[in-house]
Parts: structure tokens; C-alpha cells; sequence
């Protein structure tokens, strides 16, 4: 088990919180001195085997509770937040190698934790809780482009919420919905009868802003994000999310300004 606090023992060094659970299976010293080079090595520890754990930064540290982990060999692996303690952009760091060090040493384990990002960023299956049920289990793109309920699609990532009416269904399996006024044509999901109501997900990533288009809003916030321009803009009294990608050299809404709202339709998902 990784602990969340790390639990290392204050007065041993990092060589001998490593070998401890190897001394308490009693193995001969040889077989400890092996395994824990090997150990300290896959976890680029080499030259602070004497150091004290007061000595450590909150990566190496972490580091340390890895290895005496792994150094045992456990069928399964049980990570019970490890990275909280951690500042943010060394979470980022740690949960890139903890995934590395998984898949070369082939443990199975258990990663428990809050953080969307390292639930994606490090999982092979995701299983989502809530109030100690299970709701979700899926791989990350399953579950982010496919969630099964409005809990699971604003746990796993930002999610726009429409309520919609099913107006048409098409012989090739696709609705048309209405949606704030506007019928949006040839939405794939799973068919609902004419005339019921339906929940659609809209991504913040799937949605674009222009001088025309969909739906016409007002722009409550714009902020320039790197990567992305980030806007929250109202229709009517339904406030949207929307993620411009790359937005260099395009136009930036401002807070106030009038723009539409438009949707890539192949990215709607029907609950």
C-alpha cells in the first residue's frame, strides 16, 4: 500500500525504510542489498540511500513509499491518494512516473483518488463511486465521451447539461432533438420514442463561438487559458461552457459581447 501521508519512518534512512519489509520476511542480507538497489535504481533514488526522510523533497519522499511498495513484490498494488500532498505541478510529474513504473513492473493496482485528471491520465479502467455505489466502469474514453448519468459526465470533466425533446427519428438509427428552440438533426444515441424528453452532453471542447451559428448568448466570461480560451456565455438563463482550442489567432469574445454558440453534432451524447 502508498500511503496519502507516505508513513515513512522519521529516523531510518531511505535504504532502510525501503528494506524493511524485506528484513520483517527475514530474507538473507544478500537478497535485501539486490533488491533494494534494484528498487532504488527503477526509481532514480541512486546517491540518497543515507539520506533521512527530513532530507527529501515531497517527490522524493513519495519516491520512497513507492519502492518500499514495489520492493515487495505485492500482487496487487493499493495507491490511496498519494499525490494530495504534492504542489500541482509535481502531482503532474509523479503520476506520469507512477503510471511508467506500473506498466514496467506489471503490478495490478488500485488507484484511489478525486483528481479527474490522474483518474484519466492513469488507468486502464475507471470505476466511479458515488455514495459508495459503483455507477461507472469503463475504460477513460468510454467514460468521458459515453457517461451514463449526469453525476458521472460532471465527475469525469466539465459537462454542458440540455434538456431536449425528440422530434424525429431517422431510418439510419439518428434523432432529431429540439434543444432551446433549435432541432438539432442527426444526433446519434440511444433511440427514445417521438416526442419524450432527453438529456444531451455537450462537452465544452465540442462547442466553438462565432459572429454566426446556433444559438445566440451573451458572453459572461472570457479568460485566455494557454492552450485554450475558457467562456461562459448565457442563452437565455442556461449558462454554457465552452473551450476554444488553440484560440491564437482567433477572434476573442470579451466579457458583455454578443457571439453564437455552435456545436460539432457527432459529439452529443444522449442519456
Amino acid at each position: 500500500m502508498v500511503f496519502q501521508t507516505y508513513a515513512l519512518f522519521p529516523n531510518y534512512d531511505v535504504w532502510d525504510n525501503i528494506a524493511y519489509g524485506l528484513k520483517l520476511r527475514k530474507l538473507s542480507n544478500d537478497a535485501i542489498v539486490e533488491k533494494v538497489k534494484n528498487i532504488i535504481d527503477l526509481v532514480d533514488l541512486k546517491g540518497l540511500e543515507r539520506r533521512h526522510t527530513n532530507q527529501l523533497s515531497g517527490g522524493q519522499q513519495q519516491r520512497v513509499a513507492l519502492a518500499r511498495a514495489l520492493v515487495l513484490e505485492p500482487g496487487v498494488l493499493l495507491f490511496d491518494e498519494p499525490l494530495s500532498n504534492l504542489d500541482a505541478k509535481l502531482r503532474i510529474q509523479m503520476r506520469t512516473e507512477i503510471r511508467k513504473l506500473q506498466k514496467h513492473v506489471g503490478i495490478t493496482s488500485v488507484y484511489v483518488t478525486h483528481d479527474q485528471a490522474e483518474a484519466m491520465s492513469m488507468s486502464d479502467r475507471i470505476v466511479i463511486l458515488n455514495e459508495g455505489k459503483i455507477v461507472q466502469v469503463g475504460t477513460p474514453k468510454e467514460v468521458y465521451y459515453h457517461p451514463t448519468s449526469e453525476f458521472v459526465a460532471n465527475f469525469i470533466g466539465t459537462a454542458n447539461i440540455l434538456d431536449g425533446t425528440v422530434r424525429k427519428s431517422n431510418v439510419d438509427g439518428t434523432m432529431d432533438i429540439e434543444v432551446l428552440g433549435k432541432v438539432l438533426e442527426g444526433i446519434v444515441g440511444t433511440p427514445h420514442a417521438i416526442g419524450t424528453t432527453c438529456h444531451l452532453v455537450v462537452r465544452p471542447e465540442a462547442c466553438s463561438l462565432g459572429d454566426e451559428g446556433l444559438f445566440q448568448s451573451t458572453v459572461q466570461l472570457s479568460v485566455f487559458m494557454g492552450s485554450y480560451q475558457y467562456y461562459e456565455a448565457m442563452i437565455g438563463e442556461k449558462n454554457f461552457i465552452i473551450n476554444e482550442n488553440n484560440p491564437n489567432n482567433k477572434r476573442i469574445y470579451e466579457n458583455g459581447e454578443s457571439a453564437y454558440i455552435n456545436l460539432n453534432l457527432k459529439d452529443i451524447h444522449i442519456l
